[in-house]
């Protein structure tokens, strides 16, 4: 009785452990998300973000799962404003988003600011910021903020990939 009361302890201890680790990871996450969607302005569940890197930048997406007027105001509005503020080389409201003083890309990218364009420009249910620069160190630094943006949003690189999941 002894040995099946302490082995069922332990799976117990087992699985709560894992729980836990994952518990953690999904409350990270949930924070994340509802930081994106007190600075963009829609629910990121039912948003879908694309990181995408180009030979001369990359470009970032955010469209509705679904049609939805508002949220699609919403991300314009948004995309519009992170347009005007990055080319400031202000990079505070994905250092807000993502709990960190230090987005990975973003120094360099604030010192070769006048080096880089930020386009945005609507699309069905959404809109997205085109980023272009001939600089080369501009575009190694923009690639290591879209991949950072990637992987802390559990994004896909193109239009039509799945999420991904950590």
């Amino acid at each position: 009785m002894k040995l099946i009361v302490m082995t069922s302890f332990g799976f117990a201890l087992f699985a709560c452990s894992g729980r836990d680790n994952n518990g953690a990871a999904d409350t990270a996450f949930a924070a994340l998300q509802l930081r994106g969607e007190t600075a963009m302005g829609v629910n990121q569940y039912t948003s879908q973000h694309v990181f995408e890197p180009l030979p001369d930048g990359g470009r970032i997406v955010l469209q509705r799962q679904e049609p939805d007027s508002a949220g699609e105001a919403a991300i314009r509005a948004h995309m519009r404003e992170i347009s005007a503020s990055f080319s400031k080389g202000d990079f505070a409201v994905p250092g807000f988003v993502h709990a960190t003083g230090n987005v990975p890309g973003t120094a360099a990218m604030k010192r070769l600011k006048t080096e880089i364009s930020y386009a945005p420009r609507d699309l069905p249910n959404g809109a997205e910021v085109l980023i272009s620069t001939k600089n080369p160190e501009a575009v190694s630094a923009i690639h290591e903020f879209l991949a950072f943006q990637r992987m802390d949003h559990r994004a896909g690189m193109h239009a039509g990939d799945p999420p991904s999941t950590p």
